[in-house]
């Protein structure tokens, strides 16, 4: 009878320990959301690799995260909410874009401060934004813009 009690006692413990971990990692994990933070949106006509959990950055430090990534059925943009650090404030003129960590890193949204007075508020918009740059795509038309302007030149014959 005495080991049974002691059994419960000790599983009981794990059990509790075990939740304690995960309500730590889940706000630890910044999905739970952060005390006083605010959300903000933006629209980008190209949002390639942003998803939710993405970070979101200024001057290179993060300050929040993608919580929300919707398409706007009307003018078929990427509206992006994010949650930022409620010590960062953004004036209401702030751009933000789509910006990959090096050649081949992974995606973040880079938000740079404007110069106006009025500062953006819970539920603010950023109107002024740039999608993800396709690295490939502009490879790919260098390429061809190259080959055509080369054999061009090159077919041109004089005769004497």
């Amino acid at each position: 009878m005495k080991n049974s009690t002691v059994e419960t006692l000790i599983g009981t413990a794990v059990v509790a320990i075990a939740a304690a971990f995960f309500i730590y990692a889940y706000q630890a994990s910044e999905r739970g959301g952060t005390a006083g933070s605010y959300r903000i949106s933006a629209e980008f006509d190209n949002a390639e690799g942003v998803s939710i959990g993405t970070d979101v950055r200024v001057a290179g430090v993060k300050v929040g995260s993608v919580v929300d990534f919707t398409l706007n059925p009307e003018n078929f943009q990427a509206n992006v909410k994010m949650e930022l650090d409620p010590k960062v404030q953004l004036t209401e003129d702030a751009s933000a874009k789509v910006t990959a960590e090096g050649l081949l890193g992974s995606k973040f949204i880079s938000l740079e401060q404007g110069g106006a007075e009025t500062m953006l508020a819970e539920g603010g918009v950023i109107s002024n934004t740039q999608g993800a740059v396709d690295i490939w795509s502009l490879i790919s038309q260098a390429m061809f813009e190259n080959k055509g302007g080369a054999s061009g030149g090159a077919a041109e014959t004089q005769t004497p």
